[in-house]
């Protein structure tokens, strides 16, 4: 059987292969390839402006070469590396052959072949390489994504900072509040939960077998290999205006390590992106909600079925997908920043396997994002649903009536304002005739006498646009 979208085992690749598009050269096998490729080539070119007499700096044309290698790594190379790894049955090591091939058409660098992957572990490669792929799919990817989300979200909060709505606590009509402001609380986590991500450090090691240098001292023991190890990690990676100039990762310095870098970065990252999604899980059912309730319509997509047998029914779908693979993005995150930091002494190999799906983990919850947002753009607000949603709860006006009782010390208020409104259906004139009734000061009786469950909103309407 031949690998289509429709006989692809994960819907990542299959279902949902187009969405993905912006992930997959990035956190892939074959963009976790083009990252060792671009570990060695680094780590290689670094060792030939180390000073050492038995490799000597590299030609321009060599460097040039180089650069080529990674620009130009395609899926070709890719395969080319797995061919060789048939016979190696070791990815790293067949990365380094494939590196050595490409150097017999060129005398210079064939000489120097042996420098490639000098001292390295296999895991002073592999970290390096999942280090700048996670980079990469944060930056490029996830969080202007999420940026785009927040853009929306900030809209639709200043465009209904005004609109009120009843709020619901335990699904019971509660204080009034404004659309906007209830979009603004989720702005502001989430922004809060995007800083979080992006603060997270990218650490990288590159300090062989045990994290202590010993290859590489002796082979030199009087230079100064950390100082080295550090220059590789975090010079910055090549540009357009770096030429041939030595370039490195863009990474921060991991000192101290057994033979793999602890993962505890990878936790953090992970740990922030769950709590992202989290938020907006939380935010697809509230909306979810308002839908079920009718205060936000959705625009119609003409041939588009809400049911196959219920003609009438237009879905929520774009938030039921989102909360959906929300929650399996989570479950891997939580599986990638609980394993991860563990290891059996030295080594294991148990994070191998598990490493190789962050990809996924991050694919579902960038999925997830793009439900949400092709969600958000259908929604259309239903002001009238939710006048008269308001206008049918004139109870919850028992609450700044029994305030301003209190104030005044009057007696019981809570508990009369209780008696009053518990089991009875309220209305304009019921409330409004308690309220004459009270012996407090009339500029107060004439402000609750004017008040309505649609002007009982506090700030909300001024916090909302602070968002």
């Amino acid at each position: 059987m031949s690998l289509t979208h429709v006989s692809a085992l994960s819907p990542l690749d299959g279902r949902y292969a187009a969405k993905l598009a912006p992930l997959r050269p990035l956190m892939s096998e074959l963009g976790y390839m083009r990252r060792r490729v671009q570990v060695e080539i680094a780590w290689f070119v670094h060792l030939s402006d180390a000073g050492f007499t038995e490799f000597k700096p590299l030609s321009s044309g060599a460097r040039t070469y180089l650069q080529k290698l990674v620009k130009n790594f395609s899926e070709a190379d890719a395969n080319a590396i797995k061919d060789i790894e048939k016979t190696t049955n070791h990815d790293v090591k067949a990365v380094e052959y494939w590196i050595k091939e490409k150097f017999e058409s060129r005398p210079e660098l064939q000489r120097a072949g042996e420098f490639v992957h000098f001292a390295c572990t296999s895991e002073d490669i592999n970290n390096t390489s999942h280090a700048l792929q996670l980079r990469a799919a944060r930056n490029i990817v996830l969080l202007p994504t999420l940026d785009r989300l927040l853009l929306k979200l900030r809209q639709m909060a200043g465009a209904y900072a005004d609109v009120p709505m009843l709020s619901r606590t335990h699904g019971q009509t509660a204080s009034p509040t404004t659309v906007g402001k209830e979009i603004a609380n989720v702005v502001m986590r989430l922004q809060t939960a995007c800083d979080r991500i992006a603060a997270v450090r990218i650490l990288a090691k590159m300090n062989g077998a045990v994290g202590n240098y010993n290859a590489h001292l002796s082979a030199w023991p009087d230079f100064d290999w950390e100082a080295f190890s550090k220059r590789v990690v975090e010079t910055p990676e090549p540009s357009a205006e770096s030429g041939v100039r030595p370039w490195g990762l863009g990474l921060q310095f991991q000192p101290f390590s057994i033979q793999i870098e602890p993962h505890d970065y990878m936790a953090e990252l992970f740990d922030a992106v769950a709590r992202a999604n989290t938020i907006l899980i939380d935010w697809s059912r509230d909306v979810w909600g308002y839908v079920s309730l009718g205060y936000f319509k959705q625009k119609l997509r003409e041939g588009e079925v809400g049911s196959s047998t219920m003609p009438h029914k237009v879905n929520p779908i774009d938030f039921e997908n989102a909360e959906g693979n929300l929650g399996l993005s989570n479950a891997l995150l939580r599986h990638l920043s609980e394993k991860l930091p563990i290891s059996r002494w030295q080594r294991d190999l148990s994070d191998s396997t598990v490493l190789r799906n962050m990809g996924v983990a991050l694919g579902y919850a960038l999925l997830a994002y793009e439900s949400l947002a092709t969600g958000m753009g259908k929604l259309e607000l239903n002001k009238r649903a939710i006048a008269a949603d308001l206008d049918a709860a004139w109870e919850v006006l028992a609450e700044p009536i029994q305030t301003v009782m209190r104030r005044y010390g009057l007696p019981q208020p809570y508990e009369q304002l209780k008696k009053f409104t518990r089991g009875a259906p309220m209305t304009r004139e019921l409330m409004q005739g308690f309220i004459a009734k009270l012996e407090i000061p009339q500029a107060d009786k004439e402000r609750l006498l004017a008040l309505t469950p649609a002007t009982y909103t506090g700030m909300a309407a001024e916090l909302a646009r602070r968002a």
